[in-house]
């Protein structure tokens, strides 16, 4: 084709070209605006993840300054507990320095045949009651549980006969730690045993039969085939008098309980203990006992037998036995017996407890509340009584 062919050809060419030149740069301003776009997309995100960064790094700033004031505290409160154990430590070793030693309470085979020769004469005689109490009881009329504590069986109360307001709580059936609390709301509110002190005793006790009566623990030691009664100063923490106790070939008292030899009780009347031997194994024993001596005062066969048996305590001079069934169900009083002989066991009340978790592993009747305390499938719970006079029921 020659050249002036092209000449006439761009004319018509031109419109063409200049058409691809504006799709062209239409296409370039697109791409361009969509950079443009995610540039400021990814510019508002980086600001973003920078205030998010910033706001992090500040918190964790705080969190670390709290951490290192908390610790400054916590190494001041352990230096401060370290030097109140050193000071305690001191005043117990000085405490050592002036109590007098435990007495020996080895088995005295002479003693043991006395207070049982002893305690045989003065055996069912008619009993001379201390104070006019005459009320027994008509029916449990409130129950309270105040929490669950410790093992399935077990042991708390307060002094039957003092005005303390601690609880002594003991945790299973053999130990030699009791756990002191100083108020209800102590033991009530917190779960474990930081709020509470804890009392060594010289001799672990065995069973649940212990009892906290005017500043002193009676706890119950078992050595060998015999068992022991001790008398333990709660203020000096010491022994102050022990006793063997004047029974052969002892037997656990309660059927349902197996671990308890002797129960240690307190009423108005004073102190009281109920046990069983084999020579009458089917029924329990029961004895007076000296507070402040440990001696027999009187002993009485009763007609409460041991079968089915998950407890007892004594009111006005009346012991009162709770009984259940090998499965928990519902435990009852049925049986009564008054050393006095002014309440027959036809006409006692037979009072039926709540139903509960399990079965009684402890009862401890408050003379002075007129409450008991148990101790039922590490529950803790407290039974308060309806009273009657014995004439009236």
């Amino acid at each position: 084709m020659g050249p002036w062919r092209c000449l006439l050809l761009l004319p018509l060419l031109a419109p063409a070209l200049r058409a691809q030149q504006q799709q062209f740069m239409e296409y370039v301003e697109r791409r361009i605006t969509l950079l443009e776009e995610r540039i400021s997309q990814w510019h508002d995100q980086s600001s973003r993840y920078s205030t998010e960064l910033r706001d992090f790094k500040n918190q964790v700033l705080g969190m670390l300054e709290a951490a290192e004031k908390e610790r400054e505290a916590m190494r001041a409160e352990a230096e401060s507990a370290a030097v109140r154990v050193d000071r305690l430590e001191r005043e117990v070793d000085y405490l050592e320095t002036q109590n007098p030693a435990p007495p020996c309470v080895e088995v005295d085979e002479t003693l043991m045949d006395k207070q049982v020769t002893t305690a045989k004469q003065r055996k069912n005689e008619k009993y001379t009651k201390l104070t006019d109490c005459s009320d027994t009881i008509a029916s449990v009329r409130a129950m309270k549980i105040l929490k669950r504590f410790g093992s399935s069986s077990g042991l708390w109360t307060k002094d039957a006969a003092g005005s303390s307001e601690k609880i002594y709580v003991f945790d299973g059936t053999a130990n030699d730690t009791v756990y002191v609390f100083p108020r209800m709301r102590e033991f009530t509110l917190f779960s474990a045993t930081r709020k509470a002190a804890r009392i060594k005793l010289p001799y672990p006790w065995v069973g649940t039969g212990h009892l906290v009566y005017d500043g002193h623990l009676y706890y119950i030691r078992q050595q060998g085939l015999a068992f022991q009664v001790i008398k333990f100063n709660l203020a000096n923490k010491t022994v102050v008098d022990s006793s063997v106790f004047p029974a052969e070939e002892q037997i656990p008292v309660f059927g349902l309980s197996p671990s308890t030899y002797i129960e240690v009780s307190a009423d108005e009347e004073g102190l009281w203990a109920v046990y069983a031997t084999k020579e009458d194994e089917k029924n329990m024993c029961l004895a007076k006992l000296d507070p402040a001596s440990l001696d027999i005062e009187q002993m009485w066969d009763t007609p409460c037998p041991r079968e089915n048996a998950e407890g007892a305590f004594v009111v006005c001079g009346a012991l009162h036995v709770v009984y259940n069934t090998r499965l928990p169900s519902r435990a009852r009083v049925q049986c009564v017996f008054d050393v006095s002989g002014t309440l027959a066991p036809e006409d006692a009340s037979l009072v039926y407890f709540p139903k509960r978790y399990g079965s009684h592993a402890s009862l401890k009747y408050s003379p002075r509340e007129r409450q008991i305390y148990a101790w039922d499938d590490g529950y803790q719970i407290i039974y308060r009584m309806e009273m009657k006079k014995k004439l009236e029921v």
